[in-house]
């Protein structure tokens, strides 16, 4: 069984709800991402979504934007990333998912990509560009290396477009909480529960929220419908404001915010994470 299948089987067996926080890879070096892995492991994170460097990233804000930018001048490249990974990844649990650009799979050619990102223990994949309609091929290729590849479904996805791209995507569906860009938000869409409901007609499949997720409070309201929460841009920040403060200070920042929003789960998750 894939990772984040079993990450989710096990959740949902003991009623559990699981963190998914991102990060991008290589800020502020790659040395610690490496370190930041065990660090959101420990804080209580389950799976953590790991941003590949891209130069005109798809629905970032400005936070993750500058973070891809500082990654990008220190040379964090694909490959890069995937050693990192392959360093780190006998040391810790998490479920690790890579965001990445396709434009960025289709220059080093899909399969290459795929098994190259297997072989250093990447468990799956999100293409926030990647259109439903030319994604038959990938979905097939991710799925014969036994990876997951999760789809991107916005507010205005219509029912029956949504149980397409709910049949495409596995290991889980990557629900956007609201349109535009990625960004820290004081609240969340009133709709928000009514779309998940509608969503778990369509599918079995676990269903995580990202977009707007800064705090503790608002992962406990998303869990309260779904299977996870994911924080990006939050996290990213606290990280870009520790960069000049050495690593220790960002790794101390990363699991001191990680571990309150770890407090948004159900305490069964916390326990876990708190031991």
């Amino acid at each position: 069984m894939n990772r984040i299948d079993a990450i989710f089987a096990e959740k949902r067996g003991h009623g559990d709800k699981a963190l998914m926080p991102f990060v991008t890879a290589g800020d502020p070096d790659m040395a610690t991402t490496a370190a930041l892995l065990p660090t959101l492991e420990r804080a209580g994170a389950s799976i953590v979504e790991l941003g590949i460097p891209f130069s005109d990233p798809i629905a970032d804000g400005p936070v993750i934007q500058a973070s891809m930018t500082h990654a990008l001048e220190r040379g964090a490249r694909v490959e890069a990333v995937l050693e990192c990974v392959a360093e780190r990844r006998d040391q810790v649990g998490l479920g690790i998912v890579a965001m990445v650009s396709y434009s960025i799979v289709h220059r080093l050619g899909p399969k290459r990509f795929v098994d190259m990102a297997k072989a250093a223990g990447v468990d799956g994949f999100i293409f926030p560009d990647l259109p439903l309609d030319e994604s038959a091929q990938t979905v097939d290729l991710v799925r014969e290396a036994g990876l997951i590849l999760s789809m991107l479904i916005s507010p205005g996805t219509s029912p029956e477009r949504a149980e397409r791209i709910a049949n495409a995507s596995s290991g889980f569906l990557y629900v956007l909480s609201r349109a535009g860009i990625t960004g820290e938000r004081a609240s969340l869409p009133a709709e928000l529960p009514d779309r998940i409901r509608r969503l778990r007609e369509a599918t079995d499949l676990p269903i995580a929220v990202g977009f707007g997720i800064s705090g503790a409070d608002q992962v406990a309201r998303v869990v309260s419908v779904a299977d996870a929460a994911i924080v990006g841009t939050a996290l990213v920040r606290r990280i870009a404001e520790n960069r000049g403060r050495g690593r220790d200070a960002v790794l101390h920042a990363a699991e001191a915010f990680t571990r309150e929003l770890a407090t948004g789960l159900p305490q069964t998750s916390n326990e876990a994470a708190n031991p």
